[in-house]
């Protein structure tokens, strides 16, 4: 087992790490920028440096800072978490060579997941099925308007380098093709520093449905089941729930089988996610694998007893799968994440500042993940998220119960927050039937005249 942990990360993950860190007899090393420097990681990890300004360029997306870091405090592992450094290739391969362990996929297989194309191509050769579209990168405009007239409008270009949205465009028809095509070529180039595209069919109001893996270094992968994400906003997840009220039985067992084989096929390690679309007749379609922890990952944790940080870490320490997990998973009731986020939650403009009262909801059922605490600055660099609140219950009903009275008792004063959209989205009929799709929450923001949040207390 590893001797320290240093975690390349900063807000509730790096703090999720370190717990799991804790029970597992580990040391940790906190970074952290100037903005950071009164945060809960930096608190509780055994050791913290700061790396540099509050900028993320300058700070936790810089490389060498990190690895001086690793090198200074005589740590032999380094845990990414999400976002940031987590899928970048070039970073797990400096680790190694600088004699860190990387937790996280080998260096070849974050890259090969991280080229879309190339992702989609893997796949289709192990049997996944994948939404018709290119079978590379698109080089022109004429191409894509050829693959286009082949498939059938509306079509979807997509960053082929890319996540999160950027540098995809809908395409309806062949008089808009031009435009998007550079348009999203540009927008890839300034999120990706890449501007391949690649094309596929478009699903009208599909389910977003993604399953978690599990892989050792020996060749075995476990599959923990699926987790229902279809309430994004700009293809941002805002609330999941796992299992998906949309797969039965038999379908969660041949796709787990499914998906297990096609990672093992490329040598897939560590935690991982692996992304479908489900249409209206409840076909499932490949879209990307998530090299990394998922922001998701407490929901699968709550169903099925697992504790996948651990996990990740003892498998990236050389333990195999046996070893780390029962040999069958078995999915026991239900649960639902809310990512709440400091921002408007009609308007979605950020919203950092001090935290003047805070009041965390707890009790039989109820998880929050976070590393906020009253009178801490949210900054206004990073990512909006300031916790994420897990309900679980013996089904989806009493899950929900559970949110549902989870949210009204978290109170959070001095910043805007998401959690009156939250609520809104847990009484709207369609979700209380499990009727679901991206489009929900597109439809329940639908005109009206906005009304005023309520002022920050």
């Amino acid at each position: 087992m590893f001797r320290k942990v240093l975690i390349a990360n900063r807000g509730e993950i790096a703090l999720r790490i370190v717990c799991a860190c804790k029970e597992l007899g580990i040391k940790t090393v906190a970074v952290y920028s100037e903005a950071d420097r009164y945060s809960l990681h930096v608190r509780f990890a055994d050791e913290a440096i700061c790396i540099g300004p509050a900028k993320s360029t300058q700070s936790y997306l810089n490389i060498p800072a990190i690895i001086s870091a690793a090198e200074i405090t005589n740590a032999d592992a380094v845990h990414p978490g999400y976002g940031f450094l987590s899928e970048n290739a070039e970073f797990a391969e400096v680790c190694e060579t600088c004699g860190l362990k990387f937790i996280g996929p080998r260096p070849e297989i974050i890259r090969l997941m991280g080229l879309k194309d190339k992702a989609r191509e893997a796949m289709r050769k192990v049997g996944v099925p994948v939404l018709p579209g290119s079978e590379g990168v698109v080089r022109s405009v004429d191409e894509a308007r050829e693959i286009a007239r082949q498939i059938g409008y509306p079509v979807l270009l997509k960053a082929a380098a890319g996540g999160g949205g950027r540098g995809m465009r809908l395409v309806h028809g062949p008089e808009e093709l031009p435009d998007l095509f550079h348009q999203a070529q540009q927008e890839a180039e300034a999120a990706f520093s890449c501007p391949d595209l690649y094309l596929e069919k478009y699903i009208a109001a599909p389910r977003h449905i993604e399953f978690q893996v599990l892989a050792d270094e020996y060749g075995n992968v476990m599959v923990l089941g699926e987790r229902e994400c279809s309430i994004q906003r700009r293809h941002q997840k805002l609330v999941e729930e796992a299992p998906s009220p949309a797969v039965c039985p038999e379908v969660r067992r041949q796709m787990s089988q499914l998906v297990a084989r096609a990672m093992q096929e490329v040598g897939y390690t560590s935690a991982g996610t692996v992304e479908f679309l489900m249409d209206e007749s409840g076909k499932l379609y490949f879209i990307e694998v998530n090299a990394r922890i998922q922001v998701e990952h407490p929901v699968t944790e709550c169903v099925t007893g697992v504790d996948i940080v651990k996990a990740q870490i003892r498998l990236a320490a050389g333990e195999r799968l046996s070893e780390v997990l029962p040999q069958e998973i078995q999915l026991r009731g239900h649960a639902i994440e809310c990512r709440i986020n400091a921002e408007h939650p009609e308007t979605f403009a950020p919203s950092p500042g001090r935290i003047t009262g805070l009041s965390l909801p707890g009790g039989i059922g109820v998880r929050v993940d976070t590393a906020v605490y009253q009178d801490w600055v949210i900054p206004p660099h990073y990512d909006s998220l300031v916790a994420k609140v897990i309900a679980y219950g013996d089904d989806r009903d009493e899950a929900i119960r559970r949110m549902q009275r989870a949210l009204e008792m978290f109170v959070i004063e001095g910043v805007h927050t998401t959690i009156p959209l939250h609520q809104r989205i847990l009484s709207h009929p369609d979700f209380l039937a499990g009727r679901l799709d991206t489009g929900f929450l597109a439809r329940l923001l639908q005109p009206t005249t906005l009304r005023p949040a309520p002022s920050p207390a």
